[in-house]
């Protein structure tokens, strides 16, 4: 059995401007990270968004419901220690993006990832400078140096540790690289890039229809995604 969740122990829950960051605070006291360290942030507007889903609490703290105060904890007592690990597990995805990974059949489905797919490696050709080689099947297919290097560049410019924190996790949740560096460069919304990683998944509902526990699954992980993009998008508007 689960532990019981925490109650709220705090009337009012709001922002402190302080040297450090704008400083997440319960009752006018800093919030700190599992790891004790202030829960800081680079923008006002983003230690808002946080500090709105403590005020949205009711009788208990639950973390399931505070997906930003999650990803926040991460970049601070996470990314920050290993930035280059992150960024170079960011690199990994791209030599095995979903999107160069196409199925010989049936035509509809094939159809379909072209459909989804094809833009997104147009954006990687024409705003990365990085040409992927597709494979059909399961066969894996190298991708040339060059290519790597280009998304390695790409990453690189994002580097600041809430922004590189919301990449990988926009990266992991859909196994592409592509797709979440698309989203901070605005080739593409959020719900876009949600729903071209779910091609597949997709045409399998329709034909075998839906299991609730998977898309109970998929509901939470969308919400993370969600709140990745927002992360990114609040830190790129500034304070």
């Amino acid at each position: 059995m689960s532990a019981p969740l925490p109650k709220r122990f705090y009337d009012v829950a709001g922002v402190l401007e302080r040297e450090d960051g704008f400083v997440v605070a319960l009752d006018g006291k800093a919030v700190v990270t599992p790891a004790r360290a202030p829960l800081a942030l680079p923008t006002s507007a983003l230690a808002d968004a946080v500090a709105a889903e403590w005020a949205a609490q009711v009788a208990v703290i639950d973390p399931a419901t505070m997906p930003l105060t999650r990803l926040a904890n991460a970049a601070i007592d996470g990314v920050a220690r290993a930035r280059s690990e992150v960024a170079e597990d960011v690199v990994k995805y791209a030599g095995s993006d979903l999107v160069c990974y196409r199925a010989d059949g049936p035509e509809r489905l094939v159809e379909r990832q072209r459909l989804s797919w094809d833009p997104i490696l147009a954006f990687a050709r024409d705003e990365l400078g990085a040409r992927f080689v597709l494979a059909e099947g399961v066969m894996f297919v190298d991708q040339n140096d060059e290519t790597i290097e280009a998304v390695r560049r790409a990453v690189r410019r994002h580097d600041d540790v809430f922004t590189l924190a919301a990449l990988h996790t926009m990266t992991t949740l859909t196994g592409s690289a592509l797709l979440a560096l698309g989203v901070l460069r605005g080739a593409h919304t959020v719900e876009e890039a949600w729903s071209a990683a779910h091609v597949d998944e997709d045409w399998n509902v329709e034909l075998w229809g839906q299991d609730d526990e998977a898309q109970a699954r998929r509901d939470a992980r969308w919400l993370e995604m969600r709140a990745a993009a927002l992360m990114a998008e609040l830190v790129a508007r500034g304070a």
